[in-house]
């Protein structure tokens, strides 16, 4: 009951997100565009939302063979990754006061990063040009190969799990949130955190298309903030397991840009706009 609870609450503050994020960013226009070129638009990427589907799909489908070689092999990280880092969770935690933030940054964990994953697309969706999209999706299928293979091969406690100096706040003052997050990953997927790397991912597309969508671009900015601090303020990553989502976020981001570059040349598909075609006509 509890976890269907979650989702639902999960869906509907997601949607409302969107809808307000659109209503800022978009104008009528652009949305009677995306009506008229749906059909071209959808047969455009079509390639790379069959790649991305199909490769959740296998991800979903040897996700209990993914955690028994991880088991099997036994590479836990997790003491090497506290003598880097020390107690800098705990401190972090000492210094925030719960009682102003908690609510809130458990909201930007459960609420936050899912909002920035399904937004992005959706905003790229209704661009006359979809290489944002692309790229994008491309970006979110690296992400999860690299982690999933990370996760496989590491085992990592994050430091609720390793110090009894760090409170797991958000699992701690509301437990029926924890029956979502096991359903879709195992305590010892941390490093590197995918919160983190996936929200940068969505922030740094949102720096590239700025131009197109100014406001989008500060939105994602704050939410991406609050996401990455959530994780460690939360108790669930260490700030090593941040650096590296950051790190992957990054190289994610070059690799799907050379990717699409090389599949379909530096311009990408890009429709004339009505301007440039009243122009051509009137020379």
């Amino acid at each position: 009951m509890a976890l269907g609870f979650v989702v639902l609450l999960t869906v509907l503050v997601v949607c409302i997100g969107l809808l307000g994020t659109t209503a800022i960013c978009l104008d009528r226009t652009a949305l009677k565009r995306t009506a008229a070129d749906y059909d071209r638009r959808l047969a455009e990427i079509s390639p790379y939302l069959g790649v991305a589907g199909v490769f959740f799909l296998a991800k979903r489908a040897t996700h209990g063979h993914s955690l028994r070689i991880s088991r099997a092999l036994d590479w836990d990280l997790t003491a090497e990754i506290y003598a880097l880092e020390g107690e800098f969770v705990a401190v972090l935690q000492d210094v925030v006061p719960h009682t102003v933030t908690l609510e809130f940054f458990s909201a930007m964990y459960m609420f936050g990063f899912p909002f920035l994953l399904v937004t992005g697309p959706i905003l790229y969706f209704l661009l006359p040009s979809q290489r944002h999209l692309k790229e994008l999706l491309l970006a979110y299928v690296f992400n999860y190969l690299i982690g999933s293979l990370c996760y496989t091969l590491f085992i990592v406690y994050g430091p609720r799990n390793h110090l009894s100096s760090v409170d797991g706040l958000m699992y701690s003052f509301y437990p029926q949130t924890q029956e979502v997050t096991a359903a879709v990953s195992a305590n010892t997927n941390v490093f590197p955190s995918l919160h983190t790397s996936l929200a940068v991912v969505v922030m740094l597309f949102a720096w590239r298309s700025r131009e197109e969508y100014p406001r989008w671009f500060q939105i994602a900015s704050f939410v991406t903030i609050c996401v990455v601090f959530s994780t460690m303020y939360l108790g669930i990553h260490w700030l090593i397991d941040v650096i590296a989502g950051i790190l992957l976020a990054v190289g994610s981001v070059i690799a799907a840009e050379r990717i699409v570059t090389r599949a379909e040349g530096a311009a990408g598909s890009v429709p004339p706009s009505e301007d440039s075609i009243a122009s051509d006509a009137s020379d």
